[in-house]
Parts: C-alpha cells; structure tokens; sequence
C-alpha cells in the first residue's frame, strides 16, 4: 500500500487534506480493504457541529458496518454525494474521489504521518 505523504493520519484509519482551517477527510485504502466492499455510506448533514471522537457517519460492506469519526471538532462545510450514490468509490479511489466529508477545524488534531499511519498498522 502506498500512502501519500501530503495527507495527515488519524489512529482511527482516517486521512485528512488539510487546506487552511478546512480539511477534507476520508477513510485510509487500508481502512476501506478491511472493511471490503463498501456497499452504503451515511455522511453527516452540512452544518451540523462535531465533536472530535464522535460518530458522524457508518460505512457498511459486505463484511461489517465500521463508524466514521470526526478526527476533530468543527462543522461540516461539504459531504461527497457522488460516494453516497456509488459507494464503490471508497474502496477504488479511497485517497482521491472516495473523499467523505469537508469540514472547518476548529483546533487542528495531532495526526500520524503517512510513516507512522504505516507502522501503526504494520503495511
């Protein structure tokens, strides 16, 4: 797996892109193959206010259905409809057009570089 080295990496499989006081966030490749195939996607709605750690979103396989937690405090500016209608998009383009959601930050997070996201999950 090649992760790329512009994004930041939570401990719970997500990346973010982080643009000023916004980001744009998605779950990791590694995240959405042990998941398997996404098959459905519930995102937050635009200009609800999160709590980082909470639950914003579900993502459901074949396998599971996994929680998608806000890596930081803010409000949701954006939501990626095209992955709530094709929800395959995750797992083919987890990095790019798979993105979830955008959000204002309120508090930047700590985040794991694409080296220590790497040892963390031993990929």
């Amino acid at each position: 797996m090649s992760l790329p080295n512009d994004l930041g990496y939570t401990a719970e499989h997500e990346w973010l892109r982080m643009d000023g006081d916004e980001a744009t966030v998605g779950i990791t490749a590694y995240a959405a193959e042990k998941l398997g195939d996404v098959v459905y996607v519930d995102l937050p709605k635009v200009g609800q206010k999160v709590t980082a750690g909470s639950v914003v979103g579900e993502i459901e396989s074949t396998k599971s259905v996994g929680e998608l937690f806000a890596p930081a405090s803010g409000t949701i500016t954006g939501v990626n409809d095209s992955v709530v209608a094709s929800p395959e998009l995750v797992n083919h383009d987890a990095f790019g057009q798979g993105w979830l959601i955008k959000m204002t930050i309120d508090e930047a997070p700590q985040l794991l570089t694409a080296d220590e996201y790497a040892a963390l999950t031993g990929e």
